[in-house]
Parts: structure tokens; C-alpha cells; sequence
């Protein structure tokens, strides 16, 4: 039988490690892709680490794929061998309960499913994916770009679009990292303006070319007095991990602003409600979206030149990728190549 390399956990928080296997066949309704590239992202974790509740081991992470199909199974229509398509974050959903009746596959309350969690993933030669997690890739992206923009970049792409803010009003994100330096460049793109905030001052140049209108170094600046000198941010997006950052951001609301909540802060967020309550202002979460809202990621990148700030490892060296990512040290994304 033809066989395949994989990176592998074996068991909850074991070591990444390459093995053979061989390539499996797809089922109906499924199709098999030769994995061209695979993101590492922070949510990989939730494999190496276990803390997904049910993850069965062994286990092959990864859920930011780009690839081609090379196999399809039965009762598969519209799609067909030799198409560049992508996998991500939205890997599969029951179809049958409230939210999949109303089109909002990300909120399934049966069987949402996760590449790399609920099934192998992309740290791989070859996966198999369910028919309707696929996104098509465009021409002009390459599956480096891709990979990254099938998580974190339908994640600050989709948010944004669905934040109620209009053209030429401000749009702040809060962080310049993996999610953040992807949002700058989708808010700027979509003709807001663009306030980013990091902190430290050598951030400021990769902030305005990635398309930043102004930049604040929260270090050194009140960030919530700088955004009120600029007449309150319609929407902050909230990229970081910290909790203390978010709260101390949130006077720079406008009236009727909103922050989305994207990265999982290390701590509660505590809002005080007269300042919700004068200025008509909310808090909420947002999480990626289903293969089609992907999809329009990967076409909105595409025809705007937003990309990815990667660097790429060999799948060989998954276990490497993994580690680096999870550091922090990645500038941004670290994505793994077959």
C-alpha cells in the first residue's frame, strides 16, 4: 500500500513525531487532498496539550490547509481531483441542529468538527476533509500564502466584515502579531482608519506599512485617551492574549463601539457598564467562520495583495515549527511545507 508522512502525537502532551502511515481513501461525502502547506497555530496547542475535550490519540495536528484534491469519494458533487482548495478552523458540522438549519455552521451544537482535533489534520503528506469544509484557492495565492488565511486570517477578515463598521469610520486593533498584522491590513484595505496599537515604538513602522492610518505605542501613550482624542473607535479588535490589555483599551469605545474579542485572554475582562451604558457600547467574541466566508477571505487576499508574514519550516521539522510558533518568536506565522 502506498504510504505517507505524518506528524504525529501519540498521546496527550507526547512530542511531535514524523511516521509513516499508509494514505488513507476518502469515505462518501469526503475527499482526499495532497497537503501542500499547513499553518502552525496557537490553537494547535489544544492537541499537543489535550485540553480539547474528547481528542482521541494518536493525533495529527493542523487546520490552517492548503492543498489539492487528488481523490474524491462518493456523493461528492461539485468538486473534483486537481482543484487547489483550502481546509480550515471550520472542519465539518451535523447539519440537522439549530444553528446548521440556519445556516450558522461555526455555532453547531452537535458535531462541530476541527481538522487536527476531531480528525488528522495537516501536519501530513495527505488528509482527509469533509466535502463542505473545503474553500477554493484562487490564482496568484500560493498554498504558503493560504495555509495562514484558512484561521487567522478568516478570523480577523470575517470579523471585521461582520462589525457593523462602514468605510472611513476608525477601526483599532489592539496587538501587531499573528492575528494583528492580518487585521491591519484587511481594516485598512476595507477603508477604514486603521489604528494600531502595540506596544513598544518599533513596532510603528511594520504597522504603517502593513497599512496603518496612525500608530500607538500603549507603553507610552494611554491608548484609551489617544482613540478619544481621535473621536472613539467604532470597533477594536482584540487580537492579544491579555486580558489587563483589553480592559485598560476599552474608554477608547465610541459611542455605539464595539470590541471583538479574538485572541483568548490570560485573564477576565472587567467593563465597567456606566461606560456601556452612556455610550450604547458591547463586548463580543468572534470565532473564524464556515468554508465559504474562507473562501471569501482567500479571494479578498487575492485581489488586494493581503499576505501573510510567514516563515517556513519542512514538515520534517514540525516538532521545530511547533515550538517556534509557540514561543512567540514567529514573525508571524510559522507554516510547514511538504
Amino acid at each position: 500500500m502506498p504510504r505517507m508522512r505524518v506528524a504525529q502525537i501519540a498521546e496527550m502532551k507526547g512530542p511531535i513525531e514524523i511516521i509513516e502511515r499508509e494514505i488513507p481513501e476518502p469515505g462518501a461525502g469526503f475527499v482526499r487532498l495532497k497537503v501542500e502547506a499547513c499553518g502552525a497555530c496557537h490553537s494547535d496547542s489544544f492537541t499537543k496539550e489535550g485540553t480539547w475535550p474528547g481528542i482521541q490519540y494518536p493525533r495529527v495536528p493542523g487546520h490552517e490547509i492548503a492543498g489539492i484534491i487528488d481523490a474524491v469519494g462518493a456523493g461528492v458533487d461539485g468538486w473534483t481531483s486537481g482543484q487547489r482548495v483550502g481546509v480550515g478552523w471550520h472542519g465539518g458540522h451535523c447539519g440537522r441542529c439549530d444553528s446548521c438549519r440556519r445556516g450558522d455552521f461555526v455555532t453547531c451544537q452537535i458535531a462541530f468538527q476541527i481538522p487536527g482535533i476531531s480528525y488528522d489534520g495537516g501536519y501530513a503528506e495527505y488528509m482527509i476533509a469533509p466535502a463542505g469544509a473545503l474553500a477554493l484557492i484562487p490564482e496568484g495565492l500560493s498554498a504558503v500564502d493560504a495555509g495562514p488565511l484558512m484561521c487567522a486570517g478568516v478570523t480577523t477578515f470575517n470579523s471585521l466584515r461582520n462589525s457593523g463598521a462602514r468605510p472611513g469610520e476608525t477601526v483599532a486593533v489592539l496587538g501587531v502579531g499573528g492575528l494583528g498584522h492580518l487585521a491591519i491590513q484587511f481594516a485598512s484595505r476595507m477603508g477604514f482608519k486603521t489604528v494600531a496599537i502595540a506596544r513598544g515604538r518599533d513596532k510603528e513602522p511594520l504597522a504603517k506599512k502593513l497599512g496603518a492610518w496612525r500608530y500607538i505605542d500603549s507603553q507610552a501613550q494611554d491608548a484609551a485617551a489617544e482613540l478619544a482624542k481621535l473621536g472613539g473607535a467604532r470597533v477594536i479588535l482584540a487580537t492579544v492574549t491579555s486580558g489587563k490589555a483589553m480592559n485598560a483599551i476599552l474608554g477608547g469605545l465610541g459611542v455605539n463601539g464595539k470590541l471583538i474579542v479574538l485572541g483568548v485572554p490570560d485573564e477576565p475582562l472587567e467593563a465597567p457598564a456606566t461606560l456601556l451604558i452612556a455610550g450604547r457600547q458591547s463586548i463580543m467574541g468572534w470565532s473564524s467562520g464556515a468554508s465559504i466566508d474562507s473562501q471569501d477571505t482567500l479571494s479578498f487576499s487575492a485581489l488586494t495583495g493581503v499576505r501573510a508574514m510567514t516563515e517556513v519550516f519542512p514538515l520534517e521539522r514540525a516538532a521545530e515549527a511547533y515550538d517556534h510558533m509557540m514561543s512567540g518568536k514567529a514573525r508571524f506565522r510559522a507554516v510547514l511545507t511538504t
